[in-house]
């Protein structure tokens, strides 16, 4: 027993030292986008409205396209949190100059903001899909599946490390598990973690379901072994302590994945 685990140990190491060659077959060349709008109080409803009735056909009208809409299960900010892709940098950037000198976008952010404004804050981190994730378009289930967001924040110099786990790896063992690989990202602006962020997506059918299936995959010989062996050859925690947040969401009513 311990010979098969010292060969398989010794087998990971040597995968997971060096960079695959295995990528999908076309990598997402595209300009991501993950915004989200923290509304006013008592007015994500209304927010909301605004996107489902006007604002997501006027983002197409403009270019953009629209991957998916979501709120956080445990939502106290009144978080919108949104997913665009675009062309390009300077694509996205035309298409937002364009979509707000629209007279049809003015009107209705007038009309819907006669008691104020609808949103607090916006944030907005622009992505680049990882060669190896899915291809990353809308897509739907019935009954709707709850999507985890989750960020990871590598240790100083180990996030290709780090990448070559997920590529080698871990997409598979989620996988495995019944965890559903929606997409996955690195931030191209290095002030919002290029050097050492993965932002990815699973879909799940439920949180509860999520919770199992991970615990499943955390207690997986297999996963464990990987985990050691990546460690070894890095010299340590791919992670920071803590350096792992996740976000339970829920599709909006308008999203075109569900």
């Amino acid at each position: 027993m311990k010979a098969k685990l010292f060969w398989a140990l010794a087998t990971v190491v040597a995968l997971t030292a060096c960079l695959s060659k295995h990528s999908s077959a076309k990598q997402d060349t595209r300009c991501f986008e993950l915004r989200t709008y923290y509304a006013a109080p008592g007015r994500l409803d209304a927010l909301q409205a605004r996107f489902r009735e006007h604002t997501c056909e006027l983002f197409e009208k403009h270019g953009m396209s629209n991957l998916g809409y979501w709120t956080p299960l445990e939502n106290p900010d009144n978080k919108l949190i949104y997913l665009l892709a675009y062309p390009s940098r300077e694509a996205r950037d035309q298409a937002w100059t364009n979509f707000a000198a629209d007279p049809e976008w003015q009107a209705a952010a007038k009309a819907s903001e006669t008691n104020g404004k609808l949103a607090i804050k916006v944030e907005s981190v622009f992505l680049r899909a990882t060669d190896f994730s899915p291809q990353i378009t809308p897509s739907q289930a019935a009954p709707p599946r709850v999507f985890e967001l989750r960020t990871y924040t590598a240790t100083p110099g180990k996030l290709p490390n780090l990448l070559v786990r997920f590529r080698e790896h871990t997409l598979k063992l989620f996988e495995k598990h019944g965890m559903s690989n929606f997409a996955y990202w690195t931030p191209t602006d290095p002030k919002q973690g290029a050097d050492n962020t993965l932002i990815y997506i699973l879909a799940h059918k439920s949180k509860e379901t999520a919770e199992v299936f991970f615990k499943n995959f955390r207690d997986d010989p297999e996963w464990i072994a990987i985990k050691a062996a990546s460690e070894l050859a890095a010299g340590g925690p791919l992670t920071v302590t803590n350096g792992v947040k996740s976000v339970f969401m829920r599709p909006t009513d308008y999203s075109p994945t569900k």
